[in-house]
């Protein structure tokens, strides 16, 4: 292993085991080089439609009177990053047919409240807000601020893929997609049938983890992303997407101001960028800024 960059100031017996150290492993990652493994949430859930009185079917403006009964959240799903354990609820018949959501909400709401970092397919848009709005519903207390990584907002900023839909990027990265559902389900789950009900809990299962493999696949292109070293609180330089330590010279960043070596996870493959400027002194006397209009 190679450190680069400035190294904080560590203890003998710190700086013993990484002499010793030269590969990594996750118990070395654990002890040494991170004092904590950052908390990143990837999370899916899934909503019963509403039901509303219509007249027609192509160009309708429905006025929320017209509402019958309103949505609710039918199921959820989440997981820790590269943890194999798996959380998630579903309603039960009774509670899908009454539109009753508080009680699988309280263990997601703990779950957000604990994340530093939440990961969905299009969460800002829909996955939070729907949360968010229910947690109103029931009079719950808003979690703790996180940050978000929505990876639909994400592929459509990077990448020029013809479709961003999860199912599509999944089939495009890692050569697997969605389950198949259709309409039906989501009317039976509405029902509340529980083959249905199970079917449903099973493909927000299958989306988490076909999210996680996304999300590892889109991870070095994100920029800006959630900065793993600070919330891993770690002891020597580390990449910023991964916490891996392995990094070597990737060239230079260049802004109006300044100039920062650059450095690529040799895991990851991130490219992340010094604190401090490599320009010396005198060079930054020098330095004119241009005018920006």
């Amino acid at each position: 292993m190679k450190i680069y960059g400035r190294r904080l100031r560590l203890t003998p017996e710190e700086e013993q085991i990484i002499n010793i150290h030269r590969g990594i492993t996750r118990e070395y990652q654990e002890k040494i080089i991170h004092q904590k493994i950052p908390k990143y949430l990837i999370i899916d859930i899934e909503t019963i439609p509403c039901t509303v009185f219509v007249w027609g079917l192509y160009k309708q403006r429905i006025p929320h009177d017209n509402i019958v009964t309103d949505w609710c959240v039918l199921s959820w799903r989440a997981k820790w990053l590269y943890e194999d354990e798996m959380f998630g609820d579903v309603l039960t018949p009774d509670e899908a047919r009454s539109q009753d959501d508080k009680r699988i909400l309280q263990p997601i709401w703990k779950l957000l409240d604990d994340a530093d970092v939440v990961i969905a397919h299009n969460a800002k848009k829909f996955d939070l807000r729907k949360l968010n709005a229910r947690f109103w519903h029931h009079k719950m207390k808003p979690p703790v601020p996180y940050q978000i990584i929505d990876t639909l907002k994400e592929s459509q900023k990077i990448l020029g893929t013809t479709s961003h839909r999860l199912d599509y990027l999944g089939k495009y990265m890692v050569n697997r997609g969605k389950m198949d559902t259709d309409f039906d389900l989501w009317i039976q789950c509405y029902r509340g049938e529980q083959e249905a009900l199970d079917y449903m809990f099973e493909y927000n299962k299958e989306d988490v983890v076909l999210l996680e493999e996304v999300y590892l696949e889109l991870m070095p292109w994100i920029r800006p992303h959630p900065n793993y070293a600070i919330y891993a609180e770690s002891l020597v330089p580390c990449c910023s997407y991964c916490g891996h330590a392995e990094l070597e010279d990737a060239g230079i960043y260049v802004t109006q101001a300044n100039r920062y070596i650059t450095k690529r996870c040799q895991k990851c493959g991130g490219v992340m960028r010094e604190r401090h400027t490599d320009l010396t002194k005198q060079e930054r006397d020098n330095l004119h800024i241009p005018i920006a209009r």
